[in-house]
């Protein structure tokens, strides 16, 4: 009738992949700032999802999806951000400038693609990644 409550004990693959996320996301800010973004939100969240960076490149609001892998066993990092992925950012996209009262601004999609190297990352950003999809 009742089931027993037991703590749920960390998995250590999910602490690595949260570690490899939050260096990655540290990386992609720094590397953006120096390129020229000004970073507006960090992991902005809200009902519909989570867009890991939100900035400016000139007059150009940017939704940047960041993607980060310690390897290429299963495939490079930007091929992670899925049609499904895209539609789930620009739903949120859409919540953002909505809520904001931007709706009239130019906006864009980038992708950065994190390789997290023993020699050091390799950092690709990949402009205008994706339309709308909704």
């Amino acid at each position: 009738m009742f089931r027993k409550y037991t703590q749920r004990t960390e998995d250590p693959a999910n602490d690595e992949r949260r570690h490899t996320g939050e260096s990655g996301e540290t990386l992609a800010i720094k590397f953006l700032k120096k390129h020229g973004y000004k970073i507006i939100e960090q992991n902005y969240r809200c009902k519909l999802g989570e867009i890991d960076i939100i900035a400016r490149n000139g007059r150009v609001l940017v939704f940047i999806e960041v993607k980060a892998r310690r390897t290429d066993r299963f495939g490079e990092p930007k091929w992670a951000v899925t049609p499904r992925k895209q539609r789930k950012i620009s739903m949120v996209a859409l919540e953002y400038l909505k809520k904001t009262k931007q709706m009239d601004k130019k906006a864009r999609f980038d992708v950065v693609a994190i390789r997290l190297l023993p020699g050091g990352p390799d950092i690709e950003v990949i402009k205008n990644a994706f339309e709308l999809a909704y």
